[in-house]
């Protein structure tokens, strides 16, 4: 499979379950979009209807306490996700089983003030990551000083502080925790662990001294750690690929957009811009990778990632400014770029040279990333409508279909099941019967 995601290097990524009387391969989502870091599922057999409020598909749902924008992640019959419980200050670890929802444990991973965030983020939003024997979540420790937002409009005190890594085993034992720098951000922090071979390695773009930090899974040990070029605050997961014969994990964020070494930090290509601040996660075709941003201004770049050294004006295969998303991260489903924008107006391109194939309003703001299976694509907007479409020259729309709660976190999917995130809830929807 030449488009292997690297992200983790165990056996076996994927779990066996019975179905009907029938044992069937389905793969663990075990961090931020999934097995390959993409949004891509290898499921089949999903559901294309659902109703929140007559409970049509609808597995189970489970009310998860307090607040949080991180997705869930699953792990064999395990699922797992965070959120802070602001009226305590705790910020919790939860584990639930897969068949009916239940709470397996729940852990405090540390009680403290409150940070400053934006009104649309959370203080509980970096989705964990998990390798089936260590489970990795982060969040914003304040530190208690109060200081003037860097990079905003209006004039405001903020709350800086650590992102602090913790790592947990299946059973809610605490492992290590480490502080690995520090965090400055009018909007607060989204910072998803990326595993890659024996590391866990965090993006911390920020208002300060940003960086990217590699920490051995085992230990919480920094193995290395670098400085990142501008001072400017972006939310971006890097993704992992093999191209060009050598291990490149990809990121847009802090004006630009870079290639690394993760074994080592060390940067393979760059390019400049092309905005300032980042929150979608790139995607990967097979031959250009992909990004969508931002802020001030929006972008969609297709890129060539064979280059060295500053690739700026060689390396661009293809550029457009209309339909870019700042938040939702885009996917790419078979020879098709798909992407929605912030204000839901959702776009289907041919991924090799750009030509727009249709642009079409989906309704209602969207914040959630993109996910595809079985050759269908899923936009989940803010209203918790799911709108699937088959992607195509023309706008084909399979299903539409209501939870009836706001949603802002992005879908997982394992095990014949979609898990959808709102803020109260969450739900598992999968074939009755199955």
């Amino acid at each position: 499979m030449k488009n292997l995601i690297v992200t983790i290097t165990l056996p076996l990524t994927f779990l066996v379950v019975s179905l009907c009387g029938q044992r069937a391969v389905a793969e663990n989502w075990q961090a931020w979009r999934g097995p390959r870091g993409d949004g891509t599922s290898s499921e089949k057999d999903l559901p294309s209807k659902w109703n929140g409020k007559t409970g049509e598909n609808i597995a189970w749902k489970t009310a998860i306490p307090g607040v949080g924008h991180a997705s869930p992640i699953t792990w064999e019959d395990r699922i797992f996700t965070i959120s802070t419980i602001e009226d305590t200050g705790e910020r919790v670890l939860l584990c639930l089983n897969r068949k009916d929802g239940s709470t397996r444990w729940q852990r405090t991973v540390f009680k403290g003030p409150l940070e400053t965030i934006h009104r649309l983020n959370s203080r509980a939003s970096s989705t964990p990551a998990t390798d089936g024997k260590l489970i990795f979540v982060t969040f914003l420790k304040v530190d208690g000083r109060t200081i003037p937002a860097p990079n905003v409009s209006a004039p405001r005190l903020i709350t800086p502080g650590t992102i602090l890594v913790v790592a947990y085993d299946l059973e809610g034992e605490k492992k290590w925790s480490a502080e690995i720098g520090g965090f400055i951000s009018a909007h607060g922090l989204n910072a998803c662990p990326v595993l890659y071979r024996d590391l866990v390695i965090i993006n911390g773009d920020h208002d300060g001294d940003g960086y990217i930090a590699a920490l051995e899974q085992n230990t919480g040990k920094v193995r290395w750690k670098i400085d990142r070029k501008n001072k400017t605050r972006s939310y971006v997961t890097p993704i992992i690929r093999e191209i060009a014969g050598r291990t490149q994990m990809v990121l847009s964020g802090s004006k630009s957009v870079a290639s690394y070494d993760p074994a080592t930090g060390k940067e393979h290509w760059f390019i400049d811009g092309p905005t300032e601040q980042f929150v979608a996660s790139m995607v990967y075709d097979g031959k250009l990778l992909f990004i969508t941003g931002g802020y001030p201004a929006r972008h969609i770049l297709a890129i060539r990632p064979d280059g060295r050294g500053n690739v700026t004006s060689t390396h661009i295969a293809w550029r457009t400014n209309r339909g870019a998303a700042y938040v939702p991260s885009p996917i790419v489903e078979g020879s098709y770029f798909l992407i929605v924008s912030d204000n839901g107006i959702a776009s289907c391109f041919e991924a090799k040279d750009g030509k727009r194939l249709w642009m079409e309003r989906l309704g209602g703001g969207h914040s959630a990333s993109t996910v595809s299976a079985g050759g269908l694509v899923y936009f989940v907007s803010d209203k918790g409508v799911t709108t699937i479409v088959r992607p195509g020259s023309k706008f084909d729309v399979v299903a539409k279909n209501e939870l009836g709660e706001r949603c802002t976190a992005s879908p997982a999917i394992s095990a014949g099941t979609i898990y959808i995130r709102s803020h109260k809830n969450l739900f598992a929807i999968r074939t009755a019967g199955k």
